[in-house]
C-alpha cells in the first residue's frame, strides 16, 4: 500500500506561479511512475502531467505543457508541479497519482487532492 500526500495548493491572482508537492511513502515509490491530474467543478477528472520511475521521460497535456511544468527529486519519491501563468481556468482540485501507467494512465494510488484557486 503506498500512500500519498499533496501539498502547495493555495489562492492566487491570475498570473501568478504556485508550485505543489506529492510524496509517495511505501514499499519501491521510487520504482512508480507520478503524475498529477485535476479536476474542476462539474467536470471530470483530467490528466495534467506525468513522469517515468526510470528515466524521468515527462508527459504533459498539451493544453497545459508550455506553463505546467513537472519534476521528480532524487531520492525519487517526491514530484514537483511548477505551475506558471496560471489561469482563472486553472481553478481545481490538484491529485497526485504514484503508481500509474503511463500508456493508459490508470491505475496506481491517489491522494486526497490540493485545492488551487485561481482569481481574475
Amino acid at each position: 500500500q503506498v500512500q500519498v500526500q499533496e501539498s502547495g495548493g493555495g489562492l492566487v491572482q491570475a498570473g501568478g506561479s504556485l508550485r505543489l508537492s506529492c510524496v509517495g511513502v511505501g514499499p519501491s515509490v521510487n520504482k512508480l511512475n507520478m503524475g498529477w491530474f485535476r479536476q474542476a467543478p462539474g467536470k471530470e477528472r483530467e490528466f495534467v502531467a506525468a513522469i517515468t520511475y526510470f528515466s524521468d521521460d515527462t508527459y504533459s497535456s498539451d493544453s497545459m505543457k508550455t506553463r505546467f511544468i513537472i519534476s521528480r527529486d532524487s531520492a525519487r519519491d517526491t514530484t514537483y508541479l511548477y505551475m506558471n501563468n496560471l489561469q482563472p481556468e486553472d481553478t481545481a482540485v490538484y491529485y497526485c497519482n504514484v503508481g500509474l501507467d503511463m500508456n493508459t494512465r490508470q491505475g496506481g494510488y491517489w491522494g486526497q487532492g490540493t485545492q488551487v484557486t485561481v482569481s481574475s
